[in-house]
Formats: C-alpha cells, sequence, structure tokens
C-alpha cells in the first residue's frame, strides 16, 4: 500500500481547500489563519503566495481568471494578483463569531461556502451557494461548523460533514441542483477522527480527512468504510484529487492550536502530502459567471 510523501519542503499555520489546477499543473490551496492563497507547481517547483487583509476559508479559481475568495466579513471576486474586484455578498453569520470555512463549486460551476460558528454555543453556522449570475442564496442552517463538499459523479447528491458534531451528510439535488433534505451518510465515534475537508472519486466514494484521526479514510456510496491511509501527523484537514489522471491525493494538515511540544515531537503538521491512489478523481469545476 502506497504511503503519503510530502510534496515539497513547507508547512504552514491552517492549510485548507487543496485545488488543482490541470491546466497548469498546479496545486493551489488555502492557509485560513495566515490570510493567503498559494500556488506550487509541480514541474517547476515554484511555490508563490498571494496574501489577503483578513482570513481565506476558501476559494475558487473564475473561468474568467482570477479567483472568488470567501473572506470572514465577505464573499469577494479577485484578479490573479489576488486583487479584490467585486464584492459579491457579505458574510451572511455574524461574521465576530463565524468566519468562511470549507467551500468549493459544482459540476454546473457555482460556488459553495460554509461557515464555522467560533463560539461553540449553538449550531450557528450555515452553507451558502453563489450562482452563476452571483446571486448568493442560504441554502442550509443549524451547522456547528460546514466541511467536506463533495459531489456525486451522477450529480445526484451533495455530501457536507459538520466536524465538530462528528457527522458526514448527504443531501438530494433534483435537475436543477437544488437541494432536498439532508440526511446522515456517517456518524463518528470518540477516537475515530473527525471528518474535515473532503474529495469525491470517479467510482461515487467520498474520500475524507479526518482530523484528529491520524488519517485519511475512503467511504463507499453506501458509508462503509473501503480504505484508510495512515499520516505521520494528527491532523488533516482536506484532500483534493489532481496530478497525471486525476490519480494523486493531494492533503492539506494543521498545526493550529498545537503546543511546542507536539510540533517538535510531528515537525510536518502543516505539510502537504500526495498520495498515489488506484483510481481517478472528480474534477473541479471552475467558477462559470453569465
Amino acid at each position: 500500500m502506497a504511503e503519503p510523501q510530502v510534496l515539497f519542503d513547507y508547512t504552514g499555520h491552517l492549510p485548507e481547500c487543496p485545488t488543482w489546477s490541470e491546466s497548469e499543473n498546479a496545486l493551489y490551496w488555502a492557509d485560513i489563519l495566515e490570510g493567503e492563497i498559494h500556488r506550487y507547481h509541480l514541474s517547476s517547483g515554484q511555490h508563490s503566495v498571494l496574501s489577503f487583509h483578513e482570513e481565506v476559508g476558501c476559494f475558487a479559481i473564475r473561468e474568467k481568471g482570477g479567483f472568488i475568495v470567501a473572506m470572514r466579513n465577505a464573499i469577494w471576486l479577485t484578479d490573479k494578483h489576488g486583487l479584490l474586484q467585486r464584492k459579491v455578498c457579505d458574510n451572511p453569520s455574524n461574521p465576530q463569531l463565524a468566519r468562511f470555512n470549507d467551500g468549493g463549486t459544482d459540476h454546473l460551476g457555482r460556488f459553495y461556502a460554509g461557515t464555522f460558528w467560533g463560539p461553540g454555543d449553538y449550531n450557528g453556522a450555515m452553507l451558502m451557494r453563489i450562482d452563476n449570475d452571483l446571486t448568493p442564496k442560504v441554502i442550509q442552517c443549524d451547522i456547528h461548523g460546514h466541511n467536506g463538499l463533495a459531489f456525486s459523479p451522477d450529480k445526484r447528491w451533495m455530501f457536507t460533514s459538520d466536524t465538530p458534531n462528528r457527522v458526514i451528510y448527504r443531501t438530494p439535488l433534483n435537475e436543477q441542483g437544488e437541494p432536498g433534505a439532508r440526511e446522515v451518510f456517517r456518524r463518528f465515534e470518540e477516537g475515530e477522527g473527525i471528518p474535515d475537508g473532503a474529495a469525491m472519486d470517479v467510482e461515487g466514494c467520498y474520500w475524507s480527512a479526518l482530523f484528529d484521526g491520524w488519517r485519511i479514510a475512503r467511504f463507499s456510496p453506501q458509508g462503509e468504510q473501503l480504505e484508510e491511509y495512515r499520516l505521520p501527523v494528527r491532523c488533516p484537514t482536506m484532500v483534493c484529487f489532481g496530478g497525471n489522471e486525476m490519480k494523486t491525493l493531494f492533503i492539506t494538515t494543521t498545526r493550529e492550536n498545537m503546543d511546542s511540544q507536539e510540533v517538535a515531537d510531528y515537525p510536518l503538521s502543516g505539510a502537504i502530502f500526495t498520495l498515489p491512489v488506484s483510481v481517478a478523481g472528480m474534477k473541479k469545476s471552475r467558477l462559470v459567471e453569465r
């Protein structure tokens, strides 16, 4: 069985939202707490960083060039240099208490971004969608910390996770991609890790980064664990597919809230890992604006 390998000599604070650009042969990701979007070009080894004025919860690459970026207070369109061009909408949550977190695009090129409720006293976070005409719409509430967005190959299901509540949900989608009532896909017990960011493969299996669990797991469309891959760090945050034939899994990890002793014991916390896999992953759409 293949083992995860470090992508290159880098450790971040809270790397998240890995996004593969096939046309560039490059991996993008956000460091949420540093307010950054990173790019690593696999062929040349060139690493570049775009800096923003507040936390970057998630982002997607635009079909027209540049990015759509969900920051603490608002979602913005930017150019390829990260310069703000247009505010799409404000954070529908209280931005002092809930920043944007996990997000991505569906097969129609619409952008989704969820929030994370910081106080933790109730499920005060939500998931919103930015349509192709840039109209914002809140589509789910009653969430503590949104993560794990992925869509099934048959376009019938949206998967999400609520990390603090230890649950993965799936939500049926109609032919227009509108969501129905979500249902529980899998719950996690103490010691299994908690479901964070995720990606979908072409067989309809869901790959989840199990935060606090030292591992990545692959689940069948019925929620059965099929495979797991152990990591040398405690907290993976998200996965995405990329590379040749979309058969490389990129894994972000974090060192957020770790004391100096844990960082010394596990110095790869915050690194990005790669893992060759036998099944191809689904490609992420770019944001489509009409």
